[in-house]
């Protein structure tokens, strides 16, 4: 709200982003390829948060005719930094313990579908978004983005390609059911009409990268 406030009073601020989540779904929510605008019922303190700070950015867009902009973002896969205990951080934890370990047990079920976002191309549609013309936005809540539509059992496959010997174990936890709440995979065909939105990594690829990043800061004596 702070930021927002300054945003509309001071004239040098040119533009806002506000980053949302795919918290913002529900258990209301259609699963499979969520739309743009849709039921949005949050069933947790996040994703309450995050559809608050959605109806904000529409009100002042509306209100004072700010240009603020946003994005759900879908889980997030990146090898900078550890996983922070979310629930679509799995995919994180998935590949440190392949590469430590050459085993995990996952807090979520084999078969879990969530939408994930290797960080790069996270990033790519950030700057993309923001370096669009105002003219062609359409929603001025937070879009939709997409990512892969993936499972614990799909990583698990892709990272026995490289790790044959890699064990899994399942053990579900309080973060099943927040999974459950969640869209299995999202449509963001508006990102992709309004500015373009696209991705360039797939599974093989973000499994490479991982594996090879992370073996990296072992060596290095990042990681124990």
């Amino acid at each position: 709200m702070n930021i927002i406030e300054v945003a509309r009073m001071v004239e040098e601020v040119k533009k806002v982003f506000w980053p949302s989540s795919l918290a913002v779904f529900g258990p209301t929510t259609p699963k499979i390829n969520t739309p743009q605008l849709t039921i949005m019922e949050p069933s947790t303190v996040y994703g309450v948060s995050k559809l608050a700070g959605e109806r904000w950015c529409e009100y002042y867009h509306k209100r004072y005719n700010l240009d603020i902009r946003s994005i759900r973002y879908p889980g997030l896969i990146s090898f900078k930094t550890e996983a922070g205990g979310g629930t679509t951080d799995y995919a994180v934890e998935i590949y440190y313990e392949a590469v430590k370990k050459k085993k995990y047990e996952c807090f979520l079920s084999e078969d879990t579908a969530l939408p994930l976002l290797f960080m790069p191309d996270a990033i790519k549609a950030t700057i993309d978004l923001m370096e669009a013309k105002r003219s062609g936005l359409t929603v001025h809540s937070s879009y939709n983005l997409g990512g892969i539509s993936l499972t614990p059992a799909d990583l698990t496959k892709e990272i026995r390609k490289h790790i044959p010997d890699f064990a899994i174990t399942y053990k579900p936890d309080f973060r099943q059911k927040i999974a459950d709440s969640w869209p299995q995979s999202i449509d963001d065909s508006i990102s992709r009409r309004d500015w373009g939105c696209k991705y360039e990594f797939d599974l093989p690829k973000i499994t490479k990268i991982m594996l090879e990043e992370i073996s990296k800061k072992i060596k290095r004596g990042k990681l124990k």
